[in-house]
């Protein structure tokens, strides 16, 4: 068994509106030191596999299938045994 976990982001080419709107609302609490905001999804799972190959495999399907948008969103993937 292994946690899987799994952040997903638009790509660096595609505008953010999201990141944009939250920038602007960290901007109006006057701190002056946060730039640059992107928003993403953040995606914890278990994955039954035999060996951790097995579960990025497993895991890289279910992302290119379902969770992101591989045209507009990149992905990184964690593995820990658990």
């Amino acid at each position: 068994m292994y946690n899987a976990r799994v952040r997903i982001t638009l790509r660096k080419s595609i505008l953010d509106p999201q990141g944009k709107a939250v920038e602007h609302a960290i901007g109006t609490l006057n701190t002056g030191t946060i730039h640059n905001v992107r928003v993403g999804k953040f995606i914890e799972m278990k994955v039954d596999a035999p060996d951790e190959a097995a579960a990025r495999s497993a895991t890289e399907e279910v992302c290119k299938k379902l969770l992101a948008n591989p045209v507009m969103e990149d992905y990184h993937i964690e593995l820990e045994k658990a």
